[in-house]
């Protein structure tokens, strides 16, 4: 069967590492059922860590967050590409070294932590450059950064997600501000420190000792594939950045182990299902047609899913889909794809 069999997915794995934006919350408000899972996790004795790409906030920041949405959490059980960026920059340079930030004050606070010191100006001879995600970084930001990496400043870069989510849609991230660089140098970071680099996950993989871990996310290019990057098992989950067409049309390298709609999926066997399927999978049939596929049968519309991925990751089809029965327009359409 393509769905987890019999048992609940949770039960395979001691830590379950969740990514925030897209997974647990939405900006500021929480996804429906994100609290009730996390909250059953703990009373279970399942481990629970998040992981951020997001370097707007420190780890103190995000647990207080969460704890006010109903998630209790601790600052050590956050890793964020803000606190990861200031130990690797501590590792590498001499004590109060001077780095120039874009980003912020977070970002700033995780340098000073480190006994590092944060400057803004290029004529500052900063001995790096440490950029992150803030709202508010502008082209005089961006300028003295240039200045800083010409002049021979190493660049590091906290992530480069293109996009946030939002509930108006996907917003421009730190990745987008790192785009402006590499066009004006161009040139890439010499570092990037966040997903899908493996760094945050390997480190909350440790927590869990023997035990396995599962990496929670809603993003193939930086969960999922930052996961697979660590070695470890991923669920994602459609209610953030990544979209069913994306899934279908994924490189190997970001393929999930799981799917499911949302954290419902690590507690309900009929909420979730291995990927790829089977070119039948629990009544669904999918072949290639001028390069398109074509379902037909009927069952669940994740089993659709999961034979929609066996035929899709094996012959590069796809990821236009069309409907052969009456059923498989249902499913498309749960989905979220056009039938």
């Amino acid at each position: 069967m393509s769905e987890v069999a019999g048992d609940r997915l949770v039960d395979g794995y001691a830590l379950v590492v969740f990514d925030l934006d897209g997974v647990i919350y939405l900006i500021d408000r929480p996804i429906p059922g994100a609290v009730a899972a996390v909250a059953r996790l703990r009373a279970e004795g399942t481990g629970v860590a998040y992981a951020t790409n997001n370097a707007s906030r420190r780890s103190s920041e995000v647990a207080e967050l969460l704890t006010g949405m109903g998630v209790p959490a601790r600052p050590e059980e956050v890793f964020t590409s803000a606190a990861a960026t200031a130990e690797l920059l501590r590792d590498r340079l001499p004590a109060n070294a001077p780095v120039l930030v874009v980003g912020a004050e977070a970002l700033r606070a995780e340098i000073r932590a480190v006994g590092l010191r944060p400057v803004s100006r290029a004529e500052e001879e900063p001995a790096a450059v440490a950029q992150g995600y803030d709202p508010q970084v502008g082209w005089v930001d961006l300028a003295e950064a240039s200045l800083a990496v010409r002049a021979g400043a190493p660049w590091y870069a906290t992530n480069t997600d293109r996009t946030l989510p939002s509930e108006r849609g996907p917003l421009p991230g730190n990745g987008s501000l790192v785009a402006v660089l590499r066009t004006a140098l161009d040139r890439e970071p010499d570092v990037v420190v966040g997903k899908p680099e493996p760094a945050l996950f390997a480190t909350a993989a440790r927590r869990a000792g023997a035990g396995r871990t599962l990496v929670v996310g809603d993003r193939l290019d930086t969960d999922i594939e930052g996961a697979r990057r660590a070695g470890l098992d991923t669920l994602l989950v459609l209610t953030g950045v990544s979209d069913v067409p994306e899934l279908l049309a994924a490189p190997e390298s970001r393929r999930p182990t799981y799917v499911a709609v949302d954290l419902a999926g690590l507690f309900d066997p009929a909420a979730v299902v291995r990927l790829p399927g089977t070119l039948e999978s629990e009544g669904w049939s999918v072949t290639v047609t001028d390069g398109d596929l074509a379902l037909s049968g009927a069952g669940r519309p994740l089993d659709a899913l999961a034979a929609l991925c066996a035929v899709a990751w094996s012959a590069s089809a796809g990821p236009r889909v069309r409907a052969a029965s009456p059923e498989a327009g249902a499913a498309l359409s749960a989905l979220g794809l056009a039938a």
